[in-house]
């Protein structure tokens, strides 16, 4: 098994800066995205990572980026397979098929959630209240079960802590009532596609969260996309409302984390070789389920 990539510099090209997982660069006029091998969960990034993580999120990216370009302009500006330009070349062997050369999009200040099914946050507040984010549902409703429509519930942005659900006129608020509603109509378009492509591959994608960003006055879809981290992914064959899901995402790390004596702060402790190797499989699975190809 290859070794995790933690951290990466590429000396004479400028860090903008480290997120949980990419690592972004200044190439003047564009940004060179790269995605680690680091894994966060509880909003604490673990010590050691997931072997080929970033490769896995960073195809997926591609993959979808091209899948939906025809109706939803994005950041990319190379290809998957595209050469390298001529100034990251020597560093190839550390970027291939873990980076993205994007537009400089000025990013929203929202996260764009879209929820097709119950779950997570959303299944605790329908138990007290009915409503998900505030959008009163039916009755009768029970964990995983897929909702009557997809629904948009936006976030706030965190850079540390939790994302913190807002409701739809707090994020017209912030990002601007007709970017707002350009957002949420293009998140639940980009959601229903990839939905139902999903699901004719075995996968139920049962929320996901987009981030958009302005570019030449016009808003395009950035960062990542419908991958194991920014999505619930579950396989379909063993789909079964009124459980929790067994699940193609980072959720069998956070499972592993609550059998611990942990409180959920830094510093995170090891995660052990079988719940690196489960979880390095779980993303592999995930990509050749969506894509037909082997990585």
């Amino acid at each position: 098994m290859n070794e995790p990539l933690l951290q990466l510099d590429l000396p004479g090209i400028q860090k903008l800066k480290s997120g949980k997982v990419r690592e972004v660069f200044d190439l003047g006029d564009s940004l060179l995205f790269v995605a680690s091998d680091r894994i966060s969960a509880f909003d604490c990034v673990m010590p050691n990572g997931i072997p080929r993580k970033g490769e896995v999120l960073t195809q997926i990216s591609h993959f979808w980026f091209e899948q939906t370009a025809a109706f939803q302009p994005n950041h990319l500006l190379a290809g998957a397979n595209d050469p390298l330009p001529k100034n990251l070349q020597p560093f190839a062997k550390q970027l291939e098929r873990r980076s993205m050369i994007v537009k400089k999009a000025a990013p929203l200040p929202i996260e764009c959630v879209v929820r097709g099914y119950l779950a997570g946050s959303g299944w605790k507040e329908y138990q007290k209240f009915q409503t998900v984010c505030g959008i009163k549902l039916p009755a009768g409703l029970t964990e995983s079960a897929e909702l009557p429509e997809p629904i948009f519930t936006p976030a706030t942005k965190a850079e540390t802590g939790h994302d913190e659900n807002i409701s739809f006129e707090e994020a017209a608020r912030l990002a601007g009532s007709e970017i707002a509603q350009e957002a949420r109509a293009a998140s639940l378009k980009i959601y229903n596609f990839a939905r139902d492509y999903a699901r004719k591959r075995g996968i139920i994608i049962a929320d996901t969260k987009f981030e958009f960003g302005i570019y030449e006055g016009k808003l395009i879809l950035i960062d990542e996309v419908l991958t194991p981290d920014s999505s619930r992914f579950w396989p379909a064959n063993e789909y079964q409302p009124g459980r929790g899901q067994p699940s193609f995402d980072k959720q069998f790390v956070r499972d592993y984390l609550e059998t611990l004596d942990w409180n959920k702060q830094p510093p995170a402790p090891a995660l052990p070789k079988d719940v690196v190797d489960k979880t390095t499989e779980k993303y592999l699975e995930a990509f050749e389920k969506l894509t037909g190809k082997t990585l």
